[in-house]
């Protein structure tokens, strides 16, 4: 039997800007305001909730943005008040604001920004190809590899730095 693949936060993405302990990773947009004082519809693009928590703090595209209330409002989304933003003229300016946050560390988890570029090699060690980037899909997120070739996560034994081991079934790859 095979080791259970580890979790994996799918929907990062790394960026440019740098933090003090690493680069900044997309969380979420602002997708509109939410009534006259302030508050944003915040969606976020990580499976981590607690990156719309009280006290968390955010990067957006003038700097950083505590939040101060929040509130989940269904599908990703949550209405959010951040610091210094009090009335609907700043939230407006927020408006598809992208939202950035340094890399949580869980050593428990496997994230997509360690393996976008990671070398990946089957179980016997035979080299497969280089992550190109993780597609999100409902079934299982997917590596994908040059030429387009796709393996789903489910198939990743284990990772180790910038190098992932999967067990693909027989003929996956040939498809």
């Amino acid at each position: 039997m095979l080791p259970a693949p580890p979790r994996a936060a799918t929907s990062w993405s790394t960026s440019s800007t740098e933090a003090v302990n690493g680069p900044l990773l997309e969380v979420g947009r602002v997708a509109r305001p939410h009534g006259l004082a302030g508050a944003v519809v915040v969606e976020l693009t990580t499976n981590r909730s607690e990156r719309a928590a009280v006290g968390a703090c955010l990067h957006g595209p003038d700097g950083q943005l505590e939040v101060t209330a929040s509130s989940p409002s269904g599908r990703g989304r949550w209405i959010v008040r951040f610091a210094g933003v009090d009335d609907l003229a700043r939230a407006e300016r927020l408006r598809g604001a992208v939202l950035r946050a340094p890399a949580i560390q869980d050593p428990d988890v496997l994230w997509v920004h360690l393996m976008i570029g990671a070398a990946v090699v089957d179980v016997t060690g035979d080299p497969l190809g280089t992550v190109v980037s993780v597609e999100a899909n409902p079934a299982s997120d997917l590596l994908v590899l040059p030429g387009g070739r796709l393996i789903p996560l489910r198939f990743v034994t284990a990772y180790r730095a910038g190098v992932v081991t999967v067990d693909p079934p027989p003929g996956l790859l040939e498809l």
